[in-house]
């Protein structure tokens, strides 16, 4: 059990985790302790060393950062665990997905988009995790944009 506290302090020293993803990577590391492994986190989620709601906190602003769109973001916090803790925090920050969806496409498409170049900008903020209403108000904008300079 020791080994397994230090296994999750090294692997926490380097990122803050999921209680999900530490679970899962102390049962790859340790497959015959399982029974060792939850008293372990419990004990981590005392002590204030692994903390859902941080981790969420933490890696939803990352996300958004990163010009990440809801639907991918909760895509992925399902995977990491903490899908209930973003849908929350995601219904409590004003997040202005299409003004994001737009500075993305900005970026990705300086000179607005034509006709042709459309779907490649469609794909590209689908993919980003926008839904389809912030990905038709980026296009309109910058196709306006485009129409504007000729």
């Amino acid at each position: 059990m020791n080994s397994i506290w230090n296994t999750s302090l090294n692997i926490l020293a380097r990122r803050e985790h999921s209680r999900h993803e530490l679970a899962a990577k102390l049962r790859k590391r340790f497959p015959d302790a399982e029974d060792q492994i939850e008293p372990v986190l419990e004990r981590l989620q005392d002590a204030g060393l692994q903390d859902d709601l941080r981790f969420a906190e933490m890696w939803l602003r990352s996300q958004v950062s990163r010009g990440r769109g809801p639907v991918r973001i909760r895509g992925e916090a399902r995977q990491k665990g903490v899908e209930l803790l973003v849908a929350e925090l995601l219904s409590e920050q004003e997040i202005d997905w299409f003004e994001l969806a737009l500075d993305l496409a900005r970026k990705k498409f300086p000179a607005g988009v034509t006709f042709e170049s459309k779907a490649k900008a469609y794909r590209f903020l689908s993919y980003r995790g926008f839904e389809s209403d912030s990905v038709q108000y980026a296009i309109s904008e910058l196709s306006q944009h485009a129409a504007s300079d000729l």
